[in-house]
């Protein structure tokens, strides 16, 4: 007998600028379905349907039997606008993804001053404008020190957040009050540093051009007190009429256009991705965006789970008597992943599975190795942190307690049923 070894485990990709994490998952499968690398896991998994129970089997029909898929998951999602380190998992692997969110994080912002928008990022919509003449530097620099060590932080207000089974973008759009306060939550923020100061006009970044409607402006105003005069804008038809009130309101309401719940708060994008779209069809040259007169800086940071990032952004604008919105995100460190060491690019997916198969092959080994080095050490460990002793945390195997002790046990049984399933006649 023989066995034939089954790719599992998790990696990092670096995820690029524009898609959801979840797009991110359906291209890596279109490459790894098919690919000879995988094939090993897909023959497994066809083996394991076919001996499920009679009653399973019968009770499903064939014409809802998908083609087998590659399982993969993700260890905490990037908004589209973001880029960097998006731990993926393969098949068993997608059980351990629970403990990368734990992990710290290390990320590199850049936060434009002088406007607030709806996802607190330049993807979404204009809610406020404020002066930016009197931000510095020195200023910000200064106002950084509030936002180190342990703080509370709110989420961003038009995230997807629900109250009461309604996001609160939509309470915003309806013009209703939000029935409870919105909470705000422990993090802590190990390490904050400004490592770029950019003028404004000498910088890249712009305000975004569209604006919310105005009921979603008086209501980012009354929660967050931006201090900003929010006057109508009438709106004249081709006719010449002025709307304005119920019809402006019903406008406002009727706008669908939400927030991805994968991306976590960031405004819905196209499903297409670099891999897979077309090329953008041709028009007319437009006059280039001039440079935006506001003052941008580049900041360094590493946080604990549930930190967003778009909320500092925010909230330290309005700390220097300003506002802020979230320009560009990278996620430079998640664990022990880290880019520029042990990340796997993207782009490298187009150049065929004889490029990539031994990089994503070599990835998983490593996982595999170091998962059993992992459970061996815990082992010993289980009893002690079930009376309570804290075991070995950081890295990859951010847990510590005789819960996530038992889900690696649980794991490497998995992989090894697997193993065993796929095993040949020599």
């Amino acid at each position: 007998m023989t066995s034939t070894k089954i790719p599992e485990g998790c990696f990092a990709i670096n995820k690029p600028c524009g898609i959801t994490s979840a797009q991110v998952i359906r291209d890596v499968q279109t490459h790894f379905n098919p690919s000879k690398l995988f094939k090993p896991w897909v023959d497994a998994e066809r083996q394991r349907q076919m001996v499920e129970s009679h009653n399973q089997r019968k009770k499903r029909s064939k014409k809802f039997v998908k083609p087998v898929q590659i399982k993969m998951g993700h260890g905490g999602t990037l908004d589209p606008l973001a880029t960097g380190v998006l731990i993926l998992g393969v098949g068993s692997g997608t059980k351990s993804l629970g403990n990368f969110l734990a992990c710290t994080k290390s990320y590199e912002a850049v936060l434009l001053f002088g406007r607030a928008t709806d996802s607190y990022d330049t993807e979404g919509k204009v809610v406020a404008k404020k002066g930016f003449e009197h931000v510095t530097r020195e200023s910000v620099e200064e106002a950084m020190g509030k936002f180190r060590g342990k703080i509370m932080q709110r989420p961003p207000i038009f995230s997807a957040i629900r109250i009461q089974g309604k996001r609160l973008y939509e309470y915003a759009r309806e013009g209703k009050e939000v029935p409870v306060e919105i909470e705000e939550r422990p993090v802590e923020v190990e390490k904050l540093e400004m490592v770029e100061w950019m003028e404004g006009g000498t910088h890249e970044y712009h305000w975004p051009e569209a604006e919310a409607g105005r009921e979603e402006k008086v209501f980012a105003d009354k929660i967050l007190h931006f201090g900003t005069e929010i006057t109508p804008e009438p709106e004249v038809t081709a006719a010449g009429v002025v709307e304005t009130g119920e019809k402006r309101k019903r406008e406002v309401v009727d706008d669908d256009e939400g927030f991805d719940e994968d991306a976590a708060q960031s405004p819905k994008r196209p499903k297409s991705s670099p891999a897979t779209e077309a090329p953008p069809q041709s028009s007319p040259a437009t006059a280039p965006q001039p440079p935006c007169a506001a003052p941008a800086c580049r900041i360094r940071m590493t946080v604990t789970s549930g930190f967003y990032v778009r909320s500092l952004c925010h909230d330290l604008g309005l700390a220097v008597g300003s506002l802020g919105i979230m320009a560009s995100l990278i996620r430079s460190r998640q664990g022990d992943f880290e880019l520029g060491k042990n990340v796997f690019e993207y782009s490298e997916l187009a150049k065929g599975e004889t490029f990539w198969g031994p990089q994503v092959e070599g990835m998983l080994e490593e996982w595999t190795t170091e998962l059993a080095e992992a459970v061996a050490q815990a082992a010993p460990m289980a009893g002690k942190v079930a009376k309570g002793e804290k075991g070995p945390s950081g890295g990859r195997y951010a847990d510590g307690d005789a819960v996530k002790v038992k889900e690696r046990q649980v794991e490497a049984e998995d992989r090894e049923r697997r193993r065993n399933s796929s095993s040949v006649d020599a």
